[in-house]
């Protein structure tokens, strides 16, 4: 007995053995199509699979699947969907008259070629034959099949097999290639098939970058100006231009972040296609055949320049993105110098006008008292007028004249108090 399992077990140990090569032996004839779809028409290409496979009899799962292989008689399908692309590889028996006609596509209903979803980025007719008893003449496969094109090709396998393709789109829509089977088992050959496909598949994938990449330099080259022309006023700007250019650097670094947001994915998703592209080849185990350009060679001259400049303009774009972010925080750190130096100049001002309002209040405090005292003993006056009509004997003047100092010290007293208590509850 056993611990209960993690619920991902299953799942992540079946996952080394998904997408496993076809057994396949010579003679056959393949054909091969990768398309990009978007990941929102994954039940749309799965429904247009289970069509098809309804209408030959064949069992096919209910729910979508990221792999599905069957025998439909005349001819076997093998369905991958991936990340970003969807592949269809048809295999059919047959090639030893003809390599290429009829193709086995030519088998599947044509209803069902044209309904597939999304956009052709691979289309290859291919061929795995016997190799032949003597040394094959490839000037004259060349000629036969490849149009007189230059091919590229090796000895792979350890010489278990010969590859041969020139990478060209024919007039048809459909690129060739054509596989020689010298000592292969089965899944071997099948192998063999899986990564000269992939090979194709993976290097027009990585280079879904190259024109973004030639697209986004000279916008790059725009974005640098700006930033020079603005660093370069930022040396003798004024205050009253700190905000002026404050703006222009917030414009110019949102922008490069969108287009950073918008291209990143794409020159990730070249690096790690070029990635799978060495890996695939390096698993052919080439050895060079006079005077043909082997997969590797030809990868490394064509494909390599062009990952090359999507790098280099990625590490532009990464560059320039940092770049712009320090002349902002340099900028903003200016602009914050310069308020606070404003805001000093204003506490000085708020403290003179508050020394001023202090003098201005202790005047009027002054005539406070000076009224409350006057009125005071105005009234204290009438008090003794009264008092010596009504017959007591008193010293108006006197009485006046005594009262004025106390009532002055009781008024000063009595103001004293209530603005202690007022600066009391400011605190």
């Amino acid at each position: 007995m056993l611990p209960r399992d993690h619920a991902l077990r299953r799942e992540l140990n079946d996952e080394v053995h998904a997408r496993p090569a076809d057994a396949l032996r010579a003679p056959l004839k393949i054909s091969y199509l990768a398309l990009l779809s978007d990941p929102s028409a994954r039940e749309q290409e799965w429904r247009h699979v289970r069509e098809l496979a309804a209408r030959h009899a064949v069992e096919a799962p209910l729910a979508p699947v990221n792999h599905y292989s069957a025998n439909f008689g005349d001819f076997a399908l093998r369905f991958e969907r991936h990340t970003e692309f969807t592949r269809y590889t048809f295999v059919a028996p047959g090639g030893a008259g003809d390599a290429f006609a009829p193709a086995a596509l030519a088998l599947v209903p044509e209803e069902f070629v044209a309904g597939i979803p999304g956009q052709v980025i691979v289309a290859a007719h291919g061929a795995l034959l016997r190799v032949p008893a003597s040394e094959p003449d490839y000037e004259e496969i060349a000629g036969r099949w490849f149009d007189g094109n230059a091919l590229i090709g090796a000895r792979i396998g350890d010489d278990a097999a010969i590859a041969l393709a020139d990478f060209r789109v024919r007039a048809d829509g459909f690129s060739r290639f054509l596989l020689f089977d010298e000592r292969t088992t089965s899944r071997e050959a099948g192998r063999i098939v899986q990564r000269v496909l992939e090979i194709d598949t993976y290097r027009m994938m990585a280079l879904l970058a190259l024109p973004v990449a030639r697209e986004l330099a000279p916008v790059l080259s725009a974005y640098e100006r700006e930033l020079l022309e603005v660093t370069t006023v930022l040396e003798s700007a004024s205050e009253q231009d700190e905000a002026m250019l404050l703006e222009r650097l917030t414009r110019l670094e949102a922008q490069i972040e969108a287009r950073e947001a918008q291209n990143d994915y794409r020159f990730a998703a070249a690096a790690a296609y070029y990635e799978l592209v060495q890996r695939r080849i390096a698993e052919l185990r080439e050895r060079r055949i006079p005077g043909l350009q082997t997969f590797g060679e030809f990868t490394e001259r064509r494909l390599a320049p062009a990952m090359n400049t999507c790098r280099a303009v990625a590490a532009r774009q990464e560059s320039l993105s940092q770049r712009v972010a320090r002349a902002n925080q340099l900028l903003a750190t200016r602009v914050d110098i310069t308020r606070e130096r404003q805001n000093q100049a204003l506490l000085e001002s708020m403290n003179r006008r508050g020394a001023a309002q202090l003098k201005l209040q202790q005047t009027v405090e002054g005539l406070s008292i000076a009224a409350v005292t006057y009125y005071t003993v105005g009234l204290i006056g009438h008090v003794a007028k009264g008092l010596d009509a009504f017959g007591f004997k008193v010293n108006t003047e006197l009485v006046m004249g005594i009262s004025i100092p106390i009532v002055a010290g009781l008024a000063a007293f009595g103001i004293h108090r209530i603005r202690h208590a007022i600066g009391r509850k400011a605190r």
